[in-house]
């Protein structure tokens, strides 16, 4: 049963379903589908939109917190805070699952007029913003041209953010905030993470990456050697 829960929940990360096109996709019996899905509902791995879709839930955004709990999340306390506090911007930290980008650790300016949404735990579309650029940049051809349809930018502006090594986005999550990523690298130099930093254009200005990038990306190399060292 777990290994057809499992099916389910691969369909919905690439985006919200109805239990017909559950059925249809995984070849399920319609039965155990909706019986599933109801079950996963009920443990908030899944929820519904107002179409009355089936996509996923809360509760992966809470578990995928849980599991974050390791060197890169612990080691990130001191580097983002003290990032936060030279900036005067919100310093935050993404990981990618699925179609979801989960804010794992958040040093929120003492102004807190960031984005509301990026809080410990929130799960946000892999759509729009500077986070979700960098998450998706890297990644296998498939994964990439699948991550871009519906997206608000395209393979151009991915192609730009591998040259560059960061992205930047100017309201994109909320109007009058600016936002600046880079990739946190991992074992054979793969992209595990985002790192951030989120605050109104008047603090991290309309081009953010001229003014903080190198401070950024600073951050990002602390945190790459907290995880291979």
């Amino acid at each position: 049963m777990l290994d057809k829960a499992d099916q389910l929940l691969g369909v919905l990360a690439r985006g919200p379903a109805s239990l017909r096109t559950l059925t249809e996709v995984t070849g399920l019996a319609r039965p155990t589908v909706h019986r599933l899905a109801v079950a996963l509902e009920n443990l908030r791995l899944l929820t519904r939109d107002r179409q009355g879709r089936f996509v996923l839930g809360p509760r992966l955004g809470e578990l995928a917190v849980e599991a974050g709990r390791d060197r890169l999340v612990i080691g990130a306390g001191p580097v983002l805070e003290a990032l936060r506090d030279r900036t005067g911007a919100s310093a935050r930290l993404y990981r990618r699952q699925g179609d979801l980008r989960v804010c794992v650790f958040s040093a929120e300016a003492a102004e807190r007029r960031g984005p509301a949404r990026s809080v410990v735990g929130a799960a946000l579309p892999m759509k729009v913003g500077a986070a979700a650029q960098v998450l998706l940049a890297w990644e296998d051809p498939d994964v990439l041209h699948q991550g871009l349809r519906g997206a608000g930018f395209g393979a151009a502006t991915l192609a730009g953010v591998r040259r560059q090594g960061w992205a930047q986005s100017l309201g994109a999550g909320e109007a009058g905030v600016a936002s600046l990523a880079v990739p946190v690298r991992g074992y054979g130099n793969r992209v595990v993470a985002a790192v951030t930093l989120d605050g109104p254009v008047a603090t991290l200005t309309r081009t953010p990456a001229r003014r903080f990038a190198n401070e950024l990306v600073d951050a990002a190399v602390q945190l790459s050697e907290g995880l291979i060292r």
